[in-house]
């Protein structure tokens, strides 16, 4: 029983050292990233995304010669509040990492990002929900809602 809890994915990469932690050690223990981009300072990002039941997104930034910069959850307060009307879908994917169940509108001509996550003192867990232009693929709304899904834990009291 302990090897198999040894050789399970660590979802967040507590264990890794940044500046020791090489990119090997990064797939080794959090897997395969579930997509790469390149950052702004030439760093490797890649995404770990435990969406939707995970509320969260971990982004392990690699730098150039193979070392672990940091790992950090890219699902917070801090980083939604920058999400504003006009910021590019780039950005958005940039800072936030791959939406869960992106769609399309063609009413509104909105491509639609929905990010399940967690806030601090909220009892529920919540939705943030990006809106992009079509035309221009840059933010036109974004709301936080309490997620449409969920279902206490006694099965009772599906909370919309």
């Amino acid at each position: 029983m302990l090897q198999v809890l040894g050789a399970c994915s660590s979802i967040d990469g507590h264990n890794l050292v940044p500046g020791q932690s090489t990119v090997n050690d990064v797939v080794a223990t959090m897997g395969p990233p579930a997509d790469k981009r390149i950052g702004p300072q030439g760093e490797t990002i890649f995404w770990y995304p435990q969406l939707p039941w995970g509320h969260a997104s971990y982004a392990a930034l690699i730098a150039p010669d193979g070392r672990l910069i940091h790992v950090e959850q890219r699902l917070t307060e801090a980083n939604i509040s920058k999400v504003v009307k006009g910021v590019s879908a780039t950005e958005v994917r940039d800072l936030l990492g791959p939406p869960f169940e992106p769609g399309v509108y063609h009413p509104l001509e909105r491509e639609i990002w929905t990010y399940p996550m967690r806030i601090q003192g909220a009892s529920l867990p919540k939705w943030f929900v990006v809106q992009l232009s079509l035309d221009d693929h840059t933010v036109r709304e974004t709301y936080l809602m309490d997620d449409p899904n969920f279902t206490a834990k006694d099965g009772c009291c599906r909370r919309n």
